[in-house]
């Protein structure tokens, strides 16, 4: 039997099992720590591919664990500089060879549900690592970070520091009830709104029924069409995902904010996928600009951040599949933060009005439209 996550009625039923013991052991004041890594090891063998997901998953964690461990040993004993990018490289090993394959014949046979974001857990502890942020890992407490159900298959993206205090935090009984277990269940609530009323409305009303042919009212139709079932499923699984976290204990941070109430394209990289947007902007963006202004590489610091801001999307575009949609996508995005970024320093329109409330709500159209264009590019409408 393989179920999606979140994604069908019987999932969710076991998932509410899942909740009771998690339930009864926060109340008690005991951590889920144990009990999580149990549970999460049944739901990774329900929702992936018995005879090879789970061997993938299970190499996979074997080859990470070894890279992480390896790693912190040697970087005690030296900060070398290209020992940091072979381990880096490495580390990023699987799903490079995941999105590769996804292009070729072997795209069966290589990868599994979730990879993508259990890479991104491994690359930013290699990472913290290097920079002495991190200098001891305990395994459970690893174990549990990796394995962590609620989080698989698309997020949101953690923190090591902040899942390893939340899950070593042992919760007085109205604490947990007020600020996990309610919050929690009002976001499953708000989920199952989301992702099995609305979504599954705008896609059956809507979305499937627009012609497939491709001219310019099809495409206008699915752009607004697609955005909308996007968001509402995606922020659906989120709330699922982050509402499941905070029943186990676990703050997991929220992935969208009210997206479409954004003023600009930077905004908006605030409010949408917000785990991802914070993860790229960290670990790509600053680091690229603060290397590039110590190198003094360019004259400015504005030309650092544009090069930076292109760079960051385009990986990320690269990061959703090899395909030419998703790295127009990626380009796409960066020149319209990099053209957002010059309007606003150079504009004099744009000062004067900036405080108005109805130019502000000029702007927040002008970016929602701009948002469903990238959108109608990224699912790949105009390719077929």
């Amino acid at each position: 039997m393989k179920l999606t996550q979140y994604g069908d009625y019987l999932y969710l039923y076991i998932l509410f099992l899942t909740f009771i013991p998690a339930i009864l052991l926060r109340l008690s004041g005991y951590t889920t720590k144990y009990y999580g890594i149990i549970a999460s090891l049944g739901m990774i063998i329900l929702i992936m591919d018995i005879t090879l997901g789970v061997k993938l998953f299970i190499v996979f964690l074997v080859l990470e664990i070894t890279i992480i461990y390896l790693y912190l040993f040697i970087r005690k004993k030296t900060d070398n500089k290209y020992l940091y990018w072979t381990f880096l490289f490495l580390s990023i090993c699987p799903v490079m060879s995941s999105k590769i394959a996804g292009i070729t014949q072997y795209s069966s046979y290589i990868g599994f549900i979730g990879l993508s974001y259990l890479n991104f857990k491994v690359i930013q502890i290699i990472i913290e690592i290097y920079d002495g942020k991190i200098t001891r890992i305990n395994f459970i407490t690893f174990l549990s970070f990796i394995t962590f159900f609620p989080t698989l298959s698309s997020g949101p993206v953690d923190r090591w520091k902040r899942f390893e205090e939340n899950i070593n935090a042992k919760l007085e009984k109205k604490e947990y009830i007020k600020d996990y277990l309610i919050i929690g269940l009002k976001k499953i609530i708000m989920a199952i709104a989301y992702k099995f009323i609305l979504a599954y409305l705008i896609n059956t009303y809507w979305l499937l029924k627009i012609p497939t042919n491709v001219t310019i009212l099809n495409s206008i139709e699915y752009m607004y069409a697609y955005t909308m079932y996007l968001f509402f499923d995606f922020a659906g699984y989120s709330l699922f995902a982050v509402g499941t976290s905070y029943i186990f204990g676990i703050k997991t941070p929220d992935n969208f904010n009210k997206p479409f109430l954004s003023k600009d394209m930077k905004e908006f990289w605030t409010r949408w996928h917000i785990s991802l947007s914070r993860w790229f902007g960290d670990y790509i963006f600053s680091r690229f600009v603060l290397n590039s202004m110590r190198k003094k590489r360019f004259k400015s610091r504005f030309t650092a951040s544009h090069i930076a801001q292109l760079i960051t999307m385009f990986i990320m575009g690269l990061w959703h599949g090899l395909t030419v949609y998703y790295i127009i996508y990626g380009l796409y995005q960066g020149i319209a933060l990099i053209l957002t970024d010059i309007y606003q320093r150079k504009s004099s329109f744009y000062k004067k009005h900036k405080k108005e409330k109805w130019f502000n709500f000029l702007q927040v159209v002008v970016t929602f439209h701009i948002v469903c264009f990238g959108m109608l590019i990224f699912s790949g409408f105009l390719f077929k």
